[in-house]
């Protein structure tokens, strides 16, 4: 059962769930894969509810973004298992299934073709309507120097959020 939800009456509780980390869920080809983000930020654009979500040009969610145009962002609501954001943070789904591994429920989409995660309950279901690439020859040194040592810099996608619930 999901309980349907204004993501802007979780705002708060997004935000500060992303400080240690919140999933971002790609489905592409008839594969899910589920990745630990603790960037992004939601706002009004163009009149619509966005979520703006940062993906490195390395990581195989991007890739996955890229054919589908499609994302979930998940989100714990209460009591979790930590393990989930820990392995979803360092393991590639080009490697793992890392649904299969941690056991994860998805949740049938109402507004996407992307699923959310029944452990993480507060699911936005997001359409990308822009992307950026970023440059980094505006970014200060010091940004530099700690996040992009490699120069492997992030995709900005700007995604309309179409629908947001809690899971039940």
């Amino acid at each position: 059962m999901k309980k349907i939800v204004d993501a802007f009456d979780y705002a708060g509780d997004i935000c500060k769930a992303m400080k240690k980390g919140i999933l971002l869920t790609t489905k592409a080809d008839g594969q899910v894969n589920t990745m630990t983000i603790g960037w992004g930020t939601m706002g009004v654009e163009w009149g619509r509810p966005i979520f703006v979500a940062y993906v490195r040009g390395s990581r195989y969610t991007h890739q996955m973004i890229e054919n589908s145009g499609e994302f979930t962002v998940n989100v714990p609501v209460g009591a979790f298992d930590s393990k989930i954001l820990g392995v979803c943070g360092t393991k590639s789904g080009r490697d793992t299934d890392k649904i299969k591994e941690l056991n994860l429920t998805l949740e049938e989409p109402l507004n996407c073709g992307v699923p959310g995660i029944r452990e993480l309950p507060l699911t936005l279901e997001c359409k990308v309507l822009y992307r950026m690439e970023q440059t980094l020859d505006t970014v200060p040194q010091d940004i530099l120097d700690r996040y992009y040592p490699n120069g492997d810099h992030h995709y900005a996608y700007y995604a309309e959020i179409v629908g947001a619930y809690i899971a039940e």
